[in-house]
């Protein structure tokens, strides 16, 4: 999938966040939290062509069906999404 947006993935405290870098720190409004699921997905973006490449890639790391996988999955990427991140 395609990242629209310069967000650079740090370790801060224990947590793990998506800083804007370039450009995008004018259009974001702070850092994006993830947790431990939306940073594995984060790091699968580039590989995946669809959704459904990322739920394949969250059942065969998690133990997680994939109905379950499917639902966490749209859900975040609705997210990154309505923040224009992808």
């Amino acid at each position: 999938m395609e990242i629209k947006k310069e967000l650079i993935k740090r370790e801060i405290a224990g947590e793990t966040v998506l800083i804007p870098v370039g450009k995008t720190v004018y259009d974001s409004n702070g850092l994006f939290m993830l947790n431990e699921l939306g940073a594995f997905i984060w790091e699968h973006l580039p590989e995946a062509d669809i959704a459904e490449d990322i739920c394949r890639i969250v059942t065969d790391e998690y133990d997680v069906d994939l109905d379950t996988a499917k639902r966490d999955v749209e859900e975040f990427l609705q997210r990154l999404s309505s923040h224009g991140i992808i």
